[in-house]
């Protein structure tokens, strides 16, 4: 039985990490208790041999109270995070996922532009949990596009992915988001070491008859890595440890496959496949019983007639798995000839030429050509050598990339082709970029980055899974970084620099100042009049000049102002207008106590309610409507306020007092008009008076 090992298996970066900081915190321990705030990773092996290290797991915060408490990879909310740093004699060690931390970092981000944010995962697992606290636990949670018909319709939405996520799943998820919103950001938070582990699974398990996943069944990565070759079609267990293995599984199988999720150590992964070695025993005595009676027969054949052994002058100590330099001589059908001064010419089959096979002999090859060859067999049935380009490049590029992943830096590389998650490179090996570190940004068409060749970091390199991944991302970064730097250095507030609008949002716009460099535009500062939307202003590759408004370079922003850089038009009003001017402006929008009137760029005006018309009013809108063009009268003028009082009521003539109509008195009260008035107030009241007395 055939065991294929998947190139990508076992701890990822962020797991390494983890492990390795919580062991180096176990080693120079003083006696403090030492504890992770939950388990440092899902596999339970793991757990268990660092308690039995002195590392222990709690699960509340409120009962660490003292020693070292370490964050486990997963992560943690902000506020748990405060609530362990504010105890006293507790030291907080930070293991956390880069992956993650970057996830939350985008999640605050969104928060602080003001989006309504979905993460795409699994409600109850602790990485969502930490980054649903960045949220300020706002965000909702999903885990497959079923679940968005439930969601209210919203302005804007972000969207990011718990790392372990599917790819497809979250692009499916993402998609199906687009009606729910007028504006929609993606991140792709999907760690690669999850895409590259499922997309080396998935190559496996469709060119096997099982498939053997080693993980803890409390692993996200590991259930999806089983989840991903049953997709496929192949018989898959899962398992977390070599006692549970079963002969059964492996009864009439020619290949069996094994991969790994990313919190399994390598100890847990050699002993599975040494198991398998052993169930598999009696079939690779066979195997070996028959290559060394072929062995036998080729060494008999190469002693002459008198049983000496041959004696060949001109490479006397040609071995298997020897690097030799050979001269392509012919490129013929199927192989390519290649001298190296032997007693026959080396054969190179086409397959041997390149990992790839798109990539034709004649692409890479020519007569003539001095190449460097592996020696893969020593006179095969034919008396020929066979030899391998793809191998000895392999072996010798490996020796150049380690030193380049010691010493952190980068090489240039060509993109061979697009393969699901990313992109393949060769150089010597074969790399991958996953399509989270191709750019920047999220990118949806891969295809056009084939042929182009890009500067690239290696992030992830295993020898002996044959394992490179590589990021030109990180590249961009450390690139986007330095000219950071020199922009916080060269510029102040205050400063008026050329720049190129990229991205417009409801709430403004990002504007390259240079080298990738960008600072946000704010809607209130791009003109002195209020503005509805950033894009009546501006528009995408829009050159303009700004000034700016602050430098931040701890949180790294730049505020940009658009309106600072022209005149203010209240500078000068005194100068335009006068009290008892009648000037032509728009109304451009009402209150419950009057109508703002602009009456030039930047300069607005009041139409008070009682400053309408001489009738009294009840609602403005029975005068004006927005966007009415009328003509006021200037009425009060306050520069120093930044205040005009104007009046369509002063432009209207003033409607004559209406006389109220005369009535007519009674005929009675017109005849005593007429006579004399003698009657006195004894007249009237004297009896009163007399009986008072």
């Amino acid at each position: 039985m055939e065991i294929i090992l998947a190139e990508a298996a076992g701890f990822c970066f962020g797991v390494k990490r983890a492990v390795e900081t919580a062991l180096k915190s176990a080693e120079s321990n003083s006696g403090a208790p030492i504890k992770t705030l939950g388990p440092l990773i899902h596999n339970p092996q793991v757990v268990k041999e660092l308690e039995s290290r002195g590392v222990t797991v709690e699960e509340r915060p409120e009962d660490i109270d003292a020693g070292v408490v370490i964050v486990r990879c997963h992560g943690i909310p902000p506020k748990v995070m405060d609530q362990l740093s504010a105890k006293e004699g507790v030291t907080v060690v930070d293991a956390t996922c880069p992956f993650v931390k970057r996830a939350m970092r985008f999640a605050s981000q969104l928060k602080e532009e003001g989006y309504q944010i979905v993460i795409v995962g699994d409600s109850a697992h602790p990485e969502v949990k930490a980054i649903h606290g960045a949220t300020g636990e706002i965000a909702w949670v999903i885990d497959s596009p079923q679940a968005i018909d439930k969601l209210p319709l919203t302005k804007r939405i972000g969207v990011i992915a718990q790392t372990t996520q599917s790819i497809s799943n979250f692009q499916e998820c993402v998609s199906a988001l687009a009606g729910k919103a007028d504006v929609l950001k993606a991140f792709n938070t999907i760690c690669t070491a999850t895409e590259q582990r499922q997309f080396s699974a998935r190559q496996v398990a469709a060119n096997v008859d099982v498939m053997v996943i080693i993980g803890g069944r409390n692993s996200a990565n590991t259930r999806r890595l089983a989840e991903v070759c049953q997709e496929v079609g192949a018989k898959t267990y899962l398992i977390e440890t070599a006692d549970e293995l079963r002969a059964e599984w492996f009864r009439g199988v020619k290949k069996a496959g094994v991969s790994a999720g990313a919190s399994t150590p390598s100890w847990l992964i050699e002993g599975v496949l040494n198991e398998m070695s052993k169930l598999a025993e009696e079939k690779e005595l066979e195997k070996t019983a028959e290559e060394v009676k072929d062995e036998n027969v080729e060494v008999e054949q190469t002693q002459d007639a008198e049983g000496q052994m041959q004696d060949f002058d001109v490479v006397p100590n040609l071995q298997v798995g020897d690097i030799i330099n050979g001269t392509v001589v012919q490129i013929g059908e199927g192989e390519v000839l290649v001298d190296i001064q032997y007693k026959s010419e080396g054969r190179l089959p086409f397959n041997e030429v390149s990992f790839s096979p798109e990539i034709t002999p004649e692409d890479v090859l020519s007569v003539g050509d001095e190449i460097r060859v592996k020696v893969l067999k020593i006179d095969d049935s034919e008396g020929n050598v066979i030899l391998s380009k793809r191998r000895a490049d392999a072996e010798l590029a490996w020796g150049k990339l380690e030193e380049i992943f010691q010493n952190g830096s980068t090489m240039e590389a060509k993109v061979v082709k697009t393969v699901k998650g990313g992109l393949l490179v060769y150089v010597g090996v074969r790399g991958f970029i996953p399509a989270s570190q191709v750019s920047l940004s999220f990118e949806e068409d891969l295809e056009k980055y084939v042929g182009q060749n890009l500067e690239l970091k290696i992030i992830e390199l295993d020898r002996k899974k044959n394992n490179v991944v590589f990021s030109h991302r990180a590249v961009l970064e450390e690139r986007l970084e330095q000219k950071k730097k020199e922009v916080y250095a060269s510029l102040k507030e205050g400063d008026i620099v050329p720049g190129v609008v990229r991205r417009i949002t409801d709430f403004g716009a990002f504007v390259d100042i240079g080298d990738g460099v960008e600072g946000l535009l704010h809607v209130s500062e791009m003109a002195y009049s209020r503005v509805s939307h950033p894009s009546a202003i501006v528009s995408e590759d829009d050159e303009i000049k700004v000034m700016i408004l602050g430098l931040d370079s701890e949180n790294d922003r730049i505020s940009l102002g658009l309106k600072q850089t022209i005149a203010d038009p209240w500078d000068n009003i005194e100068s335009k207008y006068s009290v008892g001017d009648v000037v032509t402006g728009t109304v451009t929008r009402t209150t419950d106590f009057g109508a703002f009137v602009k009456i030039e760029d930047g300069v607005e005006g009041l139409i008070h309610i009682s400053q309408l018309a001489h009738r009294h009013i009840e609602k403005v809108e029975e005068v004006v409507q927005s966007d009415d063009e009328v003509e006021v009268k200037v009425i009060s003028l306050d520069s120093d306020a930044k205040r005009i009082g104007l009046s369509i009521k002063e432009l209207q003539p003033k409607p004559e007092p209406v006389k109220a109509p005369k009535q007519r008195q009674p005929k009675e009260v017109e005849e005593i008009k007429d006579e004399e008035l003698t009657t006195n107030l004894g007249d009237v009241f004297g009896d009163l008076f007399k009986n008072h007395r």
